[in-house]
Order: structure tokens, then C-alpha cells, then sequence
């Protein structure tokens, strides 16, 4: 009598398996507790949004704003970068670069913001990010009152900052300059810097 061998098992799928949000979608609080999350992972109206790998041109530039805007912020305020801040339920972004108060007490433990203490937000736009820097996150930004914001992209070769400034009457951004080889502000406090650092002329064409 022969004997059947068994039926071969499928292998397990070793692909990612993400959580399937609940109704209404996810919230602020989620993103903390969530298990595997991919670093930096955002909350978007409800949503999760993973970031795509980066750039050298975001890395460069990230790195060039964290670095410049350290040496000339006044005492009282810091630079953070890639920390997410608490804009409502269902909105928890992570700007690229912020400025906010300085806090007695640090709690080693903290994950976030909330929204109304930052006093800059950067956002240097890569391909996948191109919708949300320059229409969604800009007015919720300006909705929950975060009085600047700079959009940093990358054209011809190299950097290109376009500032942004809160209308307190209408809640709205109101572009106040364009800065290609050198941005020169006083708001939110005194910087001048050189862009073209950013992207040197040897590497432009990377």
C-alpha cells in the first residue's frame, strides 16, 4: 500500500503585514504604540505616511539647517530636527527642522510637540513628498499658528528657500521672499546664510 506523501505547506509571506487602522483612523497617541513602525513614520488626517529613503540632497540639507540655525538661535530657544509635533487627534507631522523654547525640565522620555510652540518649521521637499510640503502641511502649520515656515527644494542643481511668514487676521502663510545663493532674515530672529554650502559646486550634479 503506498502512502501519499503530505501536502507541501506554503511558505510564510516574510513581507510586512501593517495594522489595519481603525474606523475613523489612526490618532496622535497611535503612533507611540503601534508595533514596527518604520522610523519616522507620520500621521497625516488619519493616515500613516512612511517616509522613502532620503536624498543627499534632503540629507545635506537637513544637516545644513540644523547646523547653521544651532550657531545663531538666541538663548532661550533650540533646534530639533525630525521630531513630530501634536497638531490635533488626528495629525502628528515631522518637520524636517524646528525651532521651539527651551524647556526647564527635560523629559528623556518625550516623543513629541505640541504644534503651538514652534516658532519655525522646515520642510525640505523630496519626489514623494512634493503634495504634502507645499499644500497640506503648509496650512496645517499655519492653522494651528506656527508663525514661519520655509520650504526648501532642490533646482538646477541647487538649493532654492522659499520663506513664509503667519498672517495672524486670516491664519494664512504669506510668501515673503525667495531665496536662492543667500537668505538673509530677521524673523524669527537674525540669520544670514550662505546656500550654495548646501549643494557645493563639485557636487551639484549628483
Amino acid at each position: 500500500m503506498s502512502v501519499e506523501s503530505a501536502a507541501p505547506q506554503p511558505e510564510p509571506d516574510p513581507g510586512p503585514h501593517w495594522p489595519i487602522p481603525p474606523a475613523g483612523g489612526w490618532t496622535a497617541d497611535d503612533l507611540d504604540t503601534l508595533p514596527n513602525l518604520p522610523p519616522h513614520t507620520e500621521l497625516i488626517d488619519g493616515s500613516l505616511v512612511f517616509v522613502s529613503p532620503q536624498t543627499r540632497f534632503h540629507l545635506r540639507a537637513v544637516n545644513f539647517f540644523e547646523r547653521q540655525l544651532e550657531s545663531l538661535v538666541p538663548d532661550g530657544l533650540e533646534v530639533l530636527r525630525e521630531f513630530t509635533i501634536d497638531i490635533d487627534r488626528q495629525n502628528r507631522p515631522e518637520p524636517d527642522v524646528i525651532v521651539v523654547p527651551e524647556e526647564d525640565y527635560e523629559d528623556p522620555h518625550q516623543t513629541r510637540l505640541p504644534a503651538d510652540s514652534v516658532r519655525l518649521a522646515i520642510e525640505v521637499v523630496s519626489p514623494e513628498s512634493v503634495a504634502r510640503d507645499r499644500g497640506t502641511k503648509p496650512l496645517k502649520y499655519s492653522g494651528v499658528g506656527i508663525p514661519h515656515f520655509w520650504r526648501v527644494e532642490h533646482k538646477d542643481g541647487r538649493a532654492v528657500v522659499y520663506v513664509f511668514e503667519l498672517e495672524p487676521a486670516t491664519r494664512k502663510y504669506v510668501a515673503t521672499g525667495i531665496f536662492h545663493d543667500r537668505l538673509k532674515v530677521s524673523v524669527p530672529f537674525p540669520i544670514d546664510l550662505d546656500l550654495t554650502d548646501i549643494m557645493p559646486k563639485r557636487r551639484r550634479t549628483e
